[in-house]
């Protein structure tokens, strides 16, 4: 699959991978690679563009305004490689600039953007807990999705402050901590918790210690995933051949994987081929 470039994105070592399944994802850091990685499993064959912008993470505490131009620069550099979807793979810019994103991109490349689960968590009844950032707890957005895909249910909305830097830096200390408050502040009758942070499901695991085994956790990694799929009208193959390739962008650089990505098992599913290829 190929798509033209949207006006601007042109660039002469654009590669062209001819007609294999190519997805873009963005996000301010590293909250990218759980749905990177779900787009792997999926189709093991895709080439990935990850974008991000270490130059100007974290991007929960910018203004609107700010945040959104600099999620442009991010998308733009993503989609001078031509991909056939960009995954807006963080919870913060798709509440403020996925309209922008879209108003550039769309119809050339779609664009999926993240929203917490909270609709397939509540499915089940409550109580249920949100785990996202100072900044979109309590938001007229999360309260928005609450009252649209939660009615009756009992949820609580529960503040994490500075997880997603902890996960961001590898530090686990840091993450323990973070997590630890949290968990403070769940209910321990709840059923279920919603990581309403691409960056929190990096540390799934320490979450669910936290919270207790019986807690069902809910991301949203692997629903864009399919999402993008079906946006582009691929079907997943999770049998096929690991020949996708691999290119990292550090807010437009091309990189590689950092040595904090690299301390988390989902970059170990993305590295089949050669960054940068």
């Amino acid at each position: 699959m190929r798509r033209s470039l949207p006006h601007g994105t042109a660039r002469e070592d654009a590669v062209d991978y001819g007609d294999r399944v190519k997805i873009a994802l963005m996000d301010s850091g590293i909250g990218l690679l759980s749905a990177a990685a779900a787009v792997r499993g999926l189709r093991p064959d895709a080439d990935l563009v990850l974008s991000s912008d270490p130059d100007g993470v974290p991007w929960g505490p910018r203004t609107p305004g700010d945040l959104t131009e600099r999620a442009l620069t991010v998308a733009r550099a993503a989609a001078a490689y031509a991909p056939d979807a960009l995954i807006v793979a963080c919870n913060t810019a798709s509440v403020h600039a996925l309209p922008a994103l879209r108003a550039e991109l769309e119809p050339a490349i779609p664009v999926i953007g993240t929203v917490p689960a909270i609709k397939p968590a509540a499915a089940g009844g409550g109580p249920v807990a949100i785990w996202a950032t100072p900044g979109t707890t309590g938001s007229a957005y999360q309260r928005g999705l609450i009252r649209r895909f939660a009615d009756g249910v009992e949820v609580t909305e529960v503040p994490c402050p500075g997880l997603a830097e902890a996960v961001q830096q590898a530090d686990a200390a840091a993450i323990d901590r973070a997590v630890a408050a949290a968990a403070a502040l769940t209910p321990r009758d709840v059923r279920a918790v919603v990581l309403g942070c691409t960056h929190y499901e990096l540390v799934a695991e320490h979450i669910r210690a936290a919270v207790g085994r019986s807690v069902e956790l809910f991301g949203s990694a692997g629903a864009v995933a399919s999402q993008a799929l079906r946006r582009i009208g691929a079907e997943p193959a999770p049998d096929a051949a690991p020949t996708g390739g691999l290119t990292v962008l550090f807010s437009g650089r091309v990189s590689a994987l950092s040595a904090q990505a690299a301390s988390y098992a989902e970059a170990g599913l993305l590295q089949s081929v050669t960054a940068g290829r």
